[in-house]
């Protein structure tokens, strides 16, 4: 993927690539050597992932560009990574010219989300989050884990894991708990 990315950077006549890194330490690393004009950043990496990186990144440097470049399509994924600092958010799968015009127009002070997570944040908006805690009880569901085990594992009781996800049903407007993990895994809110 990175091989193909160079290529339609550098064939552009303003833009070359000027570092790669591998995992997100990698990352800012290569960032405080190089102060590249805008970062490429994936969110999925191995060690320090891509939402801890930009967080490190724009505390240290609060200029930093940088546009994610993922295939997380979920809502909550892309609000997180704006939130910690990212100027846009693309996905893997955009073609040469939007990749190429996403960056100059990130370059040039702007913001860009792609339109169908964009659609997607604007649908969710109004809605109450899940709390913390909501989401760790879901993500122990998602594990396949009974409430029962749940309960164990978090040190609470059944009867709270119950409450749990019944709002976690109701906010996510989910039928079943297996529907429950579904939407919060399509929307980037657990992942596994």
């Amino acid at each position: 993927m990175r091989e193909g990315i160079t290529g339609v950077v550098n064939s552009q006549p303003d833009m070359v690539i000027v570092g790669e890194a591998s995992d997100g330490r990698a990352a800012v690393e290569r960032f405080r050597e190089l102060r590249p004009d805008v970062t490429l950043m994936d969110l999925q990496m191995p060690g320090v992932d891509g939402l801890e990186a930009i967080g490190i990144l724009r505390k240290e440097f609060a200029n930093a560009v940088i546009l994610v470049l993922t295939t997380y399509k979920g809502d909550v994924q892309a609000l997180r990574a704006i939130k910690a600092g990212a100027r846009g958010y693309l996905l893997k799968g955009a073609m040469r010219k939007e990749l190429v015009d996403t960056i100059r127009s990130v370059s040039a002070g702007h913001r860009y989300i792609i339109p169908e997570v964009a659609s997607e944040i604007a649908a969710h908006l109004i809605e109450d989050a899940l709390t913390e805690r909501e989401t760790v009880v879901l993500s122990c569901v998602a594990a396949g884990n009974s409430n029962k085990l749940v309960a164990q594992s978090l040190s609470i009781t059944e009867e709270t894991v119950k409450a749990h996800m019944k709002n976690i049903m109701a906010k996510l407007a989910a039928r079943d708990r297996t529907h429950a993990v579904a939407i919060a895994m399509r929307r980037g809110i657990i992942t596994m």
